[in-house]
């Protein structure tokens, strides 16, 4: 590895996902390394909790970087993305005591996400050097008004896919000769699951849920009839562990299709298969219907409709979406998630002075 330089402190970058640790190492703006470490379904069994992965987790990622000739001690900073932690407003957060406690029990639920504070406290506290997360997945930039529901007991949260959404939406007000901070955007990233978010004044004003609402994705089940939810609930065919998997694991694609893969379900369309057809256009129609929603949230002033995540890949959806959409603004599209860049330049503004690190409270 070349020498670390002032100008451009070494940052590692740690992304839990449910079955890989993504890490990066980047030596300011430039990428060095990237590698996906991969646990088998067999090494992840034995362990009931995510918290209970962290020593795992942490070996492998240190074992990789002596593999790859990198020392520990050449690092600045460790970075994670954030988890379900208590709502936040957006920003880089210093990992602290309060911020485990809420990762380790999980205070909005459990996520492999959670472990990303974690590994870069357990990793960063070891070297005397800082630890962050940069808008975690609880990022909550909602308005007042968005968050109520016809229930006072129920409430709409903030779940969304916040960092690559945030990242996305600098990079489309660059381009469109804007600062964030000054653009109108509909931002919707589209994976495994998918959001939809309005972003004004270099906040996320209203975001949908990606566990639990908005549109179906490839593994999730999205905004669901009340009442026939609440009775599949009380059917007696579930548990609830089994019915809040159904939802969030097992749902959208693979509930309609038996696959999330959206490249399996584009060569069944072209070989005919109108219930994939179908099913595929319905989940681009939610999408589409979510944006407008969004458009609403910004008083129909969008300056562009953005695109992002894994499936703004396909051709076929995205055009499906701009079809529907691209009369409320231009529609931007930038495929797959750039999560592990938004994290370094998330630390990096902070190690550089151009932006003060949060406190979690």
């Amino acid at each position: 590895m070349t020498t670390v330089s002032a100008d451009a402190p070494r940052i590692l970058v740690i992304n839990p996902t449910a079955t890989a640790t993504h890490v990066a190492l980047f030596d300011g703006e430039e990428e060095r390394l990237a590698a996906e470490l991969v646990h088998s379904r067999e090494e992840l069994a034995r362990f009931e909790r995510i918290w209970d992965q962290f020593l795992m987790r942490r070996d492998r990622i240190t074992g990789y970087l002596r593999d790859a000739g990198v020392p520990l001690e050449s690092l600045r900073a460790v970075v994670g993305r954030g988890g379900l932690m208590k709502p936040v407003p957006g920003g880089v957060y210093a990992v602290n005591g309060a911020m485990l406690e809420d990762l380790r029990t999980g205070v909005q639920g459990e996520h492999a996400s959670n472990l990303g504070g974690i590994l870069a406290y357990g990793i960063a506290h070891a070297l005397g050097i800082p630890a962050f997360v940069v808008d975690p997945v609880s990022t909550d930039e909602m308005r007042a008004e968005a968050h109520l529901t016809g229930l006072p007991e129920l409430r709409r949260s903030s779940l969304a896919h916040a960092l690559n959404m945030r990242w996305i939406a600098r990079k489309a007000a660059a381009a469109l000769g804007k600062a964030y901070a000054e653009a109108n955007l509909v931002v919707a990233h589209l994976g495994a699951g998918i959001s939809v978010s309005a972003h004004q004044g270099g906040r996320m004003v209203d975001a949908t849920n990606a566990l639990e609402d908005g549109p179906f994705a490839p593994e999730r089940a999205g905004r669901l009839p009340a009442g026939d939810l609440v009775r599949l609930c009380f059917s007696g065919r579930y548990t609830e562990r089994q019915l809040i998997r159904k939802l969030t694991a097992e749902g959208g694609l693979i509930a309609h299709l038996g696959t999330a893969d959206w490249r399996e379900v584009e060569r069944r369309i072209e070989q005919g298969d109108q219930q994939a057809d179908l099913v595929y256009s319905a989940m681009a129609y939610q999408v589409a219907r979510e944006i407008g929603a969004m458009a609403v949230a910004l008083r129909a002033r969008a300056d562009a409709v953005v695109l992002t995540g894994e499936l703004a890949h396909s051709d076929r959806l995205t055009g499906m979406i701009s079809a529907r959409v691209g009369w409320i603004a231009p529609v931007m599209r930038f495929p797959g998630s750039e999560e592990n860049r938004a994290l370094a330049a998330g630390a990096l503004r902070v190690l550089r002075g151009e932006e003060e690190a949060l406190t979690y409270r």
